[in-house]
């Protein structure tokens, strides 16, 4: 496990390589298409092969009437970007970054009713694993103004990447670097050769 920090520079950085047309994108889509890159060449996948890019989509606010009061129960859809790793790979940055705004975009009530469906018709079945990640983000979760009693926290979060038997689940979270910068950490977990391939392409 190795964790990577963002900071406004960083992510200055990856806008300036944005199509123009693209400069809109959120940091999340940016640190989500740098990371989804480096770890496809970083293992490298043959060309040929698929790769999904999931990323988690809070659909609260796109139910019409909206969920009841009180209601704390699940409201996200995880959507998946797929292209070959050749795609992602050979292609200006810019594809990336589109591929995953386009699919925040695709979350509607209508795709929520749809994945409800499935999930009764199919049972709550896996999704495919197979050269597959997932992202989330967990800036806005509030962890830093929790205070136990003794003061706020210096850091909240997730310890590790993963989640449970499937290890390529992978959290955005604010954090202050030790010259007190704010930026964003991204924990991740690969094996030790891909590893530094990793650190490699993301300097």
């Amino acid at each position: 496990l190795r964790s990577f920090f963002f900071g406004a520079s960083d992510i200055a950085a990856l806008r300036r390589v944005v199509p123009h047309d693209h400069r809109k994108c959120t940091s999340f889509d940016l640190i989500t298409a740098c990371f989804w890159r480096c770890r496809t060449k970083a293992l490298e996948i043959d060309a040929d092969e698929d790769v999904r890019m999931m990323v988690i989509v809070n659909a609260r606010a796109r139910f019409n009437p909206p969920l009841p009061a009180g209601y704390y129960g699940n409201a996200f859809a995880y959507p998946a970007a797929v292209t070959t790793a050749g795609k992602l790979c050979e292609n200006p940055f810019g594809y990336a970054v589109e591929l995953i705004n386009k699919l925040k975009g695709e979350v509607t009530e209508e795709y929520m009713h749809s994945v409800a469906d499935l999930m009764v018709t199919n049972g709550r079945c896996l999704f495919t694993t197979v050269r597959s990640f997932i992202v989330s983000d967990l800036r806005h979760f509030g962890f830093k103004q929790i205070d136990f009693g003794w003061g706020r926290a210096l850091y909240g979060g997730v310890a590790k990447g993963g989640a449970g038997p499937f290890p390529a689940v992978f959290y955005l979270m604010a954090h202050k670097n030790a010259k007190g910068e704010e930026g964003i950490l991204l924990p991740i977990w690969l094996p030790a050769k891909a590893m530094d391939k990793f650190a490699n392409e993301l300097d």
